[in-house]
This record gives structure tokens, C-alpha cells and sequence, in this order.
């Protein structure tokens, strides 16, 4: 009599643990991820300045989803969470560089604006003294305005080049660059990648990013860079780790539209220490990428 009356609850039972073995599994990295996705999907200016980085994050997390039904091992759901957040990352990166840009064409237009009115208001009023003047105050007319021309083709050009120094400046100082003898040199500490890693972090890509934002408004101007590690482990070892953090940096960049002859790269090991390897701190100090900008000629001084 019991049984005839525990069976229904017993396969109700079961059902809803048959259920909750075949739904998807979740990990902490995609929650994570399914975060930053839906606020990238909420951002109006996603879909205005990068809508082809967002579709392409979208893939992505379709992908880590699909994997996370499928009930996969968490190393292999991680795995693509990991890439779609670097695209999720990489989609906000591209609709922050897209704004400035917006920003600076729209100001530039307004200043051509400006400067076509004023030419303009010049035309006409010389055309007036012109017509009013004698066939030897207009040649001493078109003398002058020819001369104030060139006046105003100068002074745009050094406008320009002020306002591209301006801008580079400014670039390099979100970067915290230095100044040094051989140039513009930007760090990339031990954060900025995987533990132990040759790999980018989302920080890091971030970060080479902006440098690649540098070296397309810049076309003259060419990087190297440098790898170097702390005394830890042995130096044959400490050498091949610079070099691939080296070359993921030289990767990253190409990846984001540098062509390779303006990216150099080369590995230092455990040379060349900022700091003695004698704390933790000092040591990770050691653990670094430089990236050192060339002059306005692409000349890069060797180390």
C-alpha cells in the first residue's frame, strides 16, 4: 500500500535529478563573462562604433555556451570564456578608440569650418578692393595675397604638427611612458600577463591596444620590443620566457592592424635588471616587457 503511493513522488524525484544532469554546466569565468556580454550589449555606443567586434564576441560566447550545454570539462568551458571575454574586452577598447575619434573628426570639421568662413570673408573682400583698385594695385594685391597664402598654409601645418605632437603626448602619458636616452619607453609589467605565461591578459591586450592606437596615428614612427625576466629558474629558461613575452606583445600588435616590419623584437633573460633580484618586489619589478619608440624617422637606438 506505501509503495503504491511513494512511485509518483520517487519518479518526480528522479525526473528533476535526470534534469539537472543535463543542463549546462556553469563555472565561475563564465558567469564572469556572461556579466561583462550582457553590459557590452546594453553600451548604445557598442552598437554604434564596433558592432562587428561585438557580433564577433557574440560568436564567441555562443561558443563557450555551447560547450557549457554540451556538459564539457570546466578547463574546456574556461577555455573559451577566456576568449570571449578578450573579445568582449577587445569590443570595449575598439568603442572607447572609435568616440576619440568621432570626437576629434568632429572638431576637426568645425575648424575647417572656421577656417574656409575666414578665407571666404578674405576672397571677398579682396575681390572688392580689386575691383575698385587699378591694374597695378591689384598685381600689388594678389602679391599680398598670395604671400598671406603661404602664411596660412604654415601656420596649419604647424598647427597640425602640434596638435599630432599634443595627441602623442597624451597617448604615452595614459601609458606612463619615459623618457630615456633612446627614446619613449613604455613597461608592461609581470600583471599584465598570465602567471608564469607568455600570454596576454585582457590588461594586457588593453594596453597594446592603445599602443597600436599610437603607432597607426603615427605612421612614422616604429617600436622594439624587449623582454627580460627576474634571476629565477635558469637562464637558458629565462631567456626563452622573454622571448615569447616578447613576441606575444609583437603578436598582439600585428594582430591589431601594425604591419611587422614597423614591430621589432628581441629577448634579454635575466640581463639587464631594473632592480636587484634580491625581494619579491624587486623580482617582479625584473619581470617586464619595454616597448621603445622610435624617433620621428623610425630610427629605434640599439640597447
Amino acid at each position: 500500500m506505501n509503495d503504491k503511493y511513494l512511485t509518483p513522488t520517487f519518479l518526480a524525484v528522479a525526473a528533476l535529478l535526470a534534469a539537472c544532469a543535463t543542463g549546462p554546466k556553469a563555472t565561475t569565468l563564465l558567469d564572469q563573462t556572461h556579466v561583462e556580454y550582457r553590459m557590452a550589449q546594453a553600451s548604445p555606443n557598442v552598437a554604434t562604433y564596433a558592432p562587428l567586434e561585438m557580433q564577433k564576441a557574440s560568436d564567441a560566447m555562443a561558443k563557450a555556451d555551447a560547450s557549457a550545454a554540451d556538459r564539457n570539462s570546466d578547463a574546456d568551458i574556461d577555455k573559451l570564456a577566456y576568449l570571449a571575454r578578450q573579445q568582449i574586452a577587445l569590443t570595449q577598447e575598439v568603442t572607447k578608440r572609435r568616440i576619440a575619434e568621432a570626437e576629434v573628426a568632429n572638431a576637426g570639421k568645425q575648424r575647417d569650418q572656421l577656417m574656409l568662413d575666414q578665407r571666404t570673408n578674405e576672397a571677398n573682400a579682396a575681390q572688392i578692393r580689386a575691383n575698385r583698385a587699378a591694374q597695378a594695385a591689384l598685381l600689388a594685391q594678389n602679391d599680398a595675397a598670395h604671400a598671406q597664402q603661404q602664411t596660412l598654409m604654415a601656420q596649419d601645418a604647424a598647427a597640425s604638427a602640434q596638435l599630432r605632437n599634443a595627441q602623442l603626448e597624451a597617448q604615452l602619458a595614459d601609458l606612463a611612458a619615459k623618457k630615456t636616452d633612446r627614446g619613449m619607453v613604455i613597461t608592461m609589467g609581470d600583471v599584465l600577463f598570465a602567471t608564469d605565461q607568455a600570454r596576454l591578459n585582457s590588461n594586457g591586450l588593453a594596453a597594446a591596444q592603445k599602443l597600436a592606437d599610437i603607432l597607426q596615428n603615427n605612421p612614422q614612427r616604429n617600436v622594439l620590443v624587449e623582454g627580460f625576466t627576474d634571476s629565477t629558474g635558469t637562464a637558458a629558461y629565462n631567456q626563452g620566457l622573454s622571448e615569447r613575452r616578447a613576441s606575444a606583445v609583437q603578436a598582439a600588435l600585428q594582430q591589431m592592424g601594425i604591419v611587422p616590419g614597423r614591430v621589432a623584437m628581441r629577448g634579454y633573460g635575466e640581463s639587464f635588471p631594473a632592480a636587484a633580484n634580491d625581494t619579491a618586489q624587486n623580482r617582479q619589478l625584473n619581470r617586464r616587457v619595454e616597448i621603445v619608440l622610435s624617433d620621428a624617422n623610425g630610427q629605434v637606438i640599439a640597447r
